[in-house]
Protein backbone atom coordinates (compact mmCIF):
# COMPACT_ATOMS: atom_id res chain seq x y z
CA UNK A 1 0.00 0.00 0.00
CA UNK A 2 0.98 3.64 -0.71
CA UNK A 3 0.20 5.14 3.06
CA UNK A 4 0.94 8.95 2.18
CA UNK A 5 4.21 8.07 0.15
CA UNK A 6 4.34 11.16 -2.45
CA UNK A 7 4.81 11.07 -6.12
CA UNK A 8 4.83 8.54 -9.18
CA UNK A 9 7.10 5.51 -9.25
CA UNK A 10 7.88 5.28 -12.55
CA UNK A 11 8.23 1.55 -13.03
CA UNK A 12 11.52 1.83 -11.52
CA UNK A 13 12.80 1.11 -8.51
CA UNK A 14 13.50 4.07 -5.61
CA UNK A 15 17.49 4.38 -6.48
CA UNK A 16 17.01 4.09 -10.23
CA UNK A 17 13.92 6.99 -10.28
CA UNK A 18 16.38 9.39 -8.23
CA UNK A 19 18.90 9.49 -11.04
CA UNK A 20 16.62 9.65 -13.20
CA UNK A 21 15.18 12.44 -11.88
CA UNK A 22 18.50 13.78 -10.98
CA UNK A 23 19.93 13.60 -14.73
CA UNK A 24 16.24 15.27 -16.38
CA UNK A 25 16.97 17.92 -13.59
CA UNK A 26 20.24 18.78 -14.78
CA UNK A 27 19.25 18.62 -18.21
CA UNK A 28 16.64 21.25 -17.85
CA UNK A 29 18.84 23.46 -15.99
CA UNK A 30 21.49 22.99 -17.88
CA UNK A 31 19.19 23.43 -21.68
CA UNK A 32 16.24 24.85 -20.60
CA UNK A 33 14.25 22.65 -22.46
CA UNK A 34 13.66 18.59 -22.10
CA UNK A 35 10.80 16.87 -24.00
CA UNK A 36 9.84 13.67 -22.01
CA UNK A 37 6.83 12.19 -21.06
CA UNK A 38 4.17 13.84 -19.53
CA UNK A 39 4.61 11.77 -15.77
CA UNK A 40 8.34 12.07 -16.10
CA UNK A 41 7.62 16.12 -16.60
CA UNK A 42 5.35 16.34 -13.63
CA UNK A 43 7.94 15.01 -11.56
CA UNK A 44 10.82 16.50 -12.83
CA UNK A 45 9.53 19.79 -12.71
CA UNK A 46 9.30 19.66 -8.47
CA UNK A 47 12.60 18.64 -8.55
CA UNK A 48 14.08 21.83 -10.52
CA UNK A 49 11.06 24.65 -9.10
CA UNK A 50 12.88 23.71 -5.54
CA UNK A 51 16.33 23.63 -7.12
CA UNK A 52 15.63 26.82 -7.98
CA UNK A 53 14.29 27.98 -5.05
CA UNK A 54 17.77 26.85 -3.23
CA UNK A 55 19.17 29.37 -6.16
CA UNK A 56 17.24 31.96 -4.94
CA UNK A 57 18.41 31.67 -1.68
CA UNK A 58 22.16 31.42 -2.15
CA UNK A 59 23.63 30.28 0.96
CA UNK A 60 25.86 27.74 1.99
CA UNK A 61 23.35 24.94 3.07
CA UNK A 62 21.14 25.41 -0.13
CA UNK A 63 24.50 24.95 -1.98
CA UNK A 64 25.45 22.22 -0.60
CA UNK A 65 21.64 20.67 -1.01
CA UNK A 66 22.05 21.15 -4.62
CA UNK A 67 24.82 19.78 -5.49
CA UNK A 68 23.15 16.63 -3.58
CA UNK A 69 21.03 16.84 -6.78
CA UNK A 70 23.04 18.02 -9.49
CA UNK A 71 26.75 16.47 -9.93
CA UNK A 72 27.54 18.59 -12.87
CA UNK A 73 29.69 21.76 -11.49
CA UNK A 74 28.82 24.39 -14.08
CA UNK A 75 25.29 23.17 -14.09
CA UNK A 76 25.53 24.28 -10.05
CA UNK A 77 27.12 27.84 -11.41
CA UNK A 78 24.45 28.74 -13.69
CA UNK A 79 21.65 27.93 -11.25
CA UNK A 80 23.33 30.13 -8.37
CA UNK A 81 23.95 32.74 -10.95
CA UNK A 82 21.92 33.02 -14.31
CA UNK A 83 18.42 32.02 -13.00
CA UNK A 84 18.89 32.88 -9.71
CA UNK A 85 19.24 36.55 -11.36
CA UNK A 86 16.85 35.81 -13.46
CA UNK A 87 14.00 34.70 -11.30
CA UNK A 88 14.49 37.04 -8.26
CA UNK A 89 11.41 38.86 -8.59
CA UNK A 90 9.11 35.45 -9.07
CA UNK A 91 7.65 33.76 -5.91
CA UNK A 92 7.56 30.57 -8.04
CA UNK A 93 6.24 28.74 -10.92
CA UNK A 94 9.79 28.45 -12.65
CA UNK A 95 8.73 25.46 -15.19
CA UNK A 96 6.12 25.00 -17.64
CA UNK A 97 4.90 22.01 -19.29
CA UNK A 98 3.50 21.98 -22.91
CA UNK A 99 1.53 18.90 -24.03
CA UNK A 100 2.72 17.84 -27.90
CA UNK A 101 0.92 14.10 -28.17
CA UNK A 102 1.63 10.80 -28.33
CA UNK A 103 4.52 9.42 -28.64
CA UNK A 104 4.43 6.91 -31.80
CA UNK A 105 5.53 3.61 -30.44
CA UNK A 106 3.75 3.30 -27.43
CA UNK A 107 1.50 6.03 -27.49
CA UNK A 108 2.93 7.99 -24.37
CA UNK A 109 2.26 11.52 -23.82
CA UNK A 110 4.50 13.53 -24.40
CA UNK A 111 5.62 16.85 -23.04
CA UNK A 112 7.80 19.46 -23.33
CA UNK A 113 9.51 20.98 -20.18
CA UNK A 114 10.64 24.41 -20.92
CA UNK A 115 12.24 26.88 -17.82
CA UNK A 116 9.80 30.12 -18.02
CA UNK A 117 11.52 33.46 -19.31
CA UNK A 118 14.13 31.85 -21.17
CA UNK A 119 15.79 33.50 -24.05
CA UNK A 120 14.45 31.49 -27.10
CA UNK A 121 10.71 30.84 -27.00
CA UNK A 122 9.04 28.10 -28.36
CA UNK A 123 7.32 27.48 -31.00
CA UNK A 124 4.03 25.16 -30.02
CA UNK A 125 3.32 24.05 -33.62
CA UNK A 126 7.26 23.96 -34.14
CA UNK A 127 7.39 21.14 -31.28
CA UNK A 128 4.44 19.10 -32.34
CA UNK A 129 6.10 16.03 -34.23
CA UNK A 130 5.24 16.04 -37.77
CA UNK A 131 2.67 13.62 -39.83
CA UNK A 132 4.64 11.77 -42.23
CA UNK A 133 3.05 11.83 -45.70
CA UNK A 134 1.08 7.92 -46.03
CA UNK A 135 3.29 5.93 -48.93
CA UNK A 136 1.44 4.52 -52.07
CA UNK A 137 0.99 1.32 -51.54
CA UNK A 138 4.15 -0.49 -53.75
CA UNK A 139 1.79 -3.19 -56.21
CA UNK A 140 3.44 -5.66 -57.95
CA UNK A 141 4.44 -5.70 -61.53
CA UNK A 142 3.83 -8.60 -63.72
CA UNK A 143 6.74 -10.20 -65.52
CA UNK A 144 5.22 -9.15 -68.69
CA UNK A 145 5.31 -5.17 -67.31
CA UNK A 146 9.18 -5.78 -66.10
CA UNK A 147 10.58 -7.16 -69.16
CA UNK A 148 11.35 -4.12 -71.39
CA UNK A 149 13.26 -2.55 -68.57
CA UNK A 150 15.22 -5.68 -68.01
CA UNK A 151 15.92 -6.25 -71.42
CA UNK A 152 17.18 -2.93 -72.31
CA UNK A 153 19.54 -3.14 -69.22
CA UNK A 154 20.94 -6.63 -70.49
CA UNK A 155 21.45 -5.02 -74.43
CA UNK A 156 23.10 -2.06 -72.39
CA UNK A 157 25.17 -4.82 -70.55
CA UNK A 158 25.94 -6.69 -73.55
CA UNK A 159 26.84 -3.69 -75.56
CA UNK A 160 29.29 -2.18 -72.88
CA UNK A 161 31.56 -5.25 -72.88
CA UNK A 162 33.47 -5.99 -75.51
CA UNK A 163 34.93 -8.92 -75.16
CA UNK A 164 31.94 -10.50 -74.82
CA UNK A 165 30.51 -12.07 -78.06
CA UNK A 166 27.02 -10.69 -79.32
CA UNK A 167 24.17 -13.38 -77.86
CA UNK A 168 21.36 -14.23 -79.27
CA UNK A 169 18.18 -13.10 -78.78
CA UNK A 170 17.00 -16.17 -77.30
CA UNK A 171 19.55 -16.10 -74.56
CA UNK A 172 19.00 -12.09 -74.18
CA UNK A 173 15.29 -13.12 -73.26
CA UNK A 174 16.62 -16.34 -71.05
CA UNK A 175 18.42 -13.99 -68.92
CA UNK A 176 16.31 -10.87 -68.37
CA UNK A 177 13.84 -13.81 -67.50
CA UNK A 178 16.78 -14.99 -64.83
CA UNK A 179 17.16 -11.58 -63.50
CA UNK A 180 13.09 -11.13 -63.26
CA UNK A 181 12.69 -14.15 -61.51
CA UNK A 182 15.68 -14.15 -59.73
CA UNK A 183 16.75 -17.39 -60.63
CA UNK A 184 18.46 -19.73 -62.75
CA UNK A 185 16.52 -21.79 -65.62
CA UNK A 186 17.60 -24.64 -67.78
CA UNK A 187 17.53 -23.03 -70.56
CA UNK A 188 19.84 -19.72 -68.92
CA UNK A 189 22.16 -22.19 -67.42
CA UNK A 190 22.64 -24.22 -70.78
CA UNK A 191 23.07 -20.32 -71.79
CA UNK A 192 26.27 -19.98 -69.08
CA UNK A 193 27.60 -23.35 -70.63
CA UNK A 194 27.48 -22.12 -74.21
CA UNK A 195 29.38 -19.05 -73.18
CA UNK A 196 31.92 -20.73 -71.43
Amino acid sequence: MRHRKQGRALSRNPSHRRAMLANMATSVLEQERVQTTTAKAKEVRRLVERLITFGKRNDLHARRQAVRVIRNRSVVAKLFGTLAERYADRAGGYTRIIHIGHRQGDAAEMSILELIDREETIDVEAAEPKKEQPQPKKTRRSSKEAEPASEAVTEEAIKSEPEVEAASEDEVEAASEDEVDGTKTKKSKKADDKEE
